[in-house]
């Protein structure tokens, strides 16, 4: 009997998402456990797979389109069976999911009606209708090579297109919908007639807005950051911190190693050590309770093209220092692709930013929930400093800075973390021992 394949829930955040690529046609047999389509979801790019087995009857939702969570994205069953009481009644759900998303943006972009009030007594100025017809312009004109401001492409293209330097908004898709595939970025000339050299931004005509539609992912990074920062009472704490022996204890244990040890396996290391001796900075509010974790799970920042997650090496505490630096090495990579399951990062009791290799000298993060501290490592620099006899000589410096969740961690125990870290660093075989 056939039935609807719904879109699920790929993520714990996920409220919809976009069918990235269909690995199943019309009229393919699909066994349990099949791959049939990619989704595009807040946090990256899943495999759906089939937990149904029969004959792909009828695709709903094309490459590139959204479906919400629920909504059915295609039909299977057996050869040659009607479908259409399924067809119309999934037409239905997606008519009802699309009424229900209008009316909660409508919603949320209810104006108060002081703000209305203030808008409808003010008269409109030459100045008003200039800057309108000034915005005006460039939208009518993007019109042409996008959907509401976004680009369609495969992941592949944009892929592709940043590799080489292309505005991937210049290129005329020949996919379904106007999508823009692989082979026409490679078709597509560069500005110089060949690839451009990795590392510089597209080109865009001087004077020209842009607008890009939010994507899944940091529409999501934006909802719990916000709701992190919102919420959870921040407080900072600041210290330097010598790394000449760091740096020793590092360059000692590469020698004996045919793979370098990354300074974030260190930094994840040395942060576990004093984490295992200050549990309440490994902690989550839960309202009513705080939660200390009972293993220390650490999560590093990692960038992505549009956003940033968070992979998360579990147990830290009980790992050496090499196991740490292996998993990093499997993660990153595929975090990076988009590859990472729900679980792997997700649920991290402490986690570490660390933008170091871009210059930057300090900054502050915010608290990825349902941790309640993150640290911020700025670079390693030289620096005047004065010697323990009073003279003035050179040294190696970094600065990191502690966001706490005041509702867990106070200043006193914030503070106490940050001697014990501040001494792993400065005597790291001792605390790695």
């Amino acid at each position: 009997m056939a039935e609807q394949i719904l879109m699920l829930a790929l993520s714990p955040t996920m409220e919809e998402g976009t069918i990235a690529t269909w690995k199943k046609k019309e009229g393919d047999k699909v066994s349990e456990g099949d791959i049939i389509c990619e989704v595009e979801t807040d946090k990256a790019t899943m495999d759906y797979e089939s937990i149904q087995e029969g004959v792909l009857l009828k695709i709903l939702v094309p490459e590139g389109e959204d479906a919400a969570v629920g909504v059915p994205i295609a039909i299977i069953g057996e050869e040659g069976e009607d479908i259409s009481a399924l067809e119309k009644e999934a037409s239905e759900t997606a008519k009802e999911a699309e009424k229900e998303e209008e009316a909660a943006g409508a919603s949320a972009s209810e104006e108060k009606p002081e703000a209305k009030k203030d808008k409808q007594e003010k008269p409109e100025t030459a100045e008003d209708k200039t800057e309108k017809e000034r915005a005006d312009k460039p939208a009518a004109k993007k019109e042409a090579v996008t959907t509401d401001g976004w680009v369609k492409a495969s992941p592949l293209a944009r892929e592709i297109a940043r590799q080489r330097g292309i505005d991937i908004a210049a290129i005329e898709g020949s996919g379904p919908g106007g999508r823009v595939v692989k082979k026409d970025v490679e078709s597509a000339p560069t500005r110089a007639g060949r690839p451009a050299a990795s590392g510089f931004a597209p080109a865009r005509a001087a004077g020209e807005d842009r607008t890009v539609k939010v994507s899944k992912m940091r529409k999501a990074i934006a909802g719990r950051l916000a709701e992190s920062k919102f919420t959870a009472p921040h407080f900072y704490l600041n210290v330097s911190v010598r790394g000449e022996a760091l740096m020793e204890a590092r360059n000692r244990i590469n020698k004996s190693l045919q793979e370098k040890i990354s300074v974030n396996a260190f930094i994840m290391k040395l942060a576990a050590e004093a984490l295992r001796r200050h549990p309440r900075v490994n902690a989550a509010w839960e309202g009513d309770t705080i939660r200390e974790f009972g293993s220390v799970d650490i999560g590093l920042a990692v960038a992505l093209d549009d956003g940033l997650i968070t992979p998360v090496v579990r147990n830290c505490g009980n790992k050496g220092i090499v196991e740490i630096d292996g998993e990093l090495k499997e993660l990153i990579p595929r975090a990076q692709e988009g590859k990472l399951a729900p679980e792997e990062y997700s649920g991290a009791g402490f986690s570490v930013s660390n933008l170091g290799s871009f210059g930057i000298e300090e900054f502050t993060a915010i608290i990825n929930p349902p941790g309640s501290a993150i640290l911020a490592v700025g670079t390693l620099n030289k620096v005047p400093v004065v010697q323990e006899d009073g003279s003035l000589g050179t040294g190696l410096v970094m600065k990191f800075t502690l966001s706490c969740d005041h509702r867990v961690v106070d200043g006193a125990e914030g503070a106490r973390f940050m001697a014990t870290l501040k001494n792993n660093f400065e005597n790291p075989m001792s605390a790695l021992l």
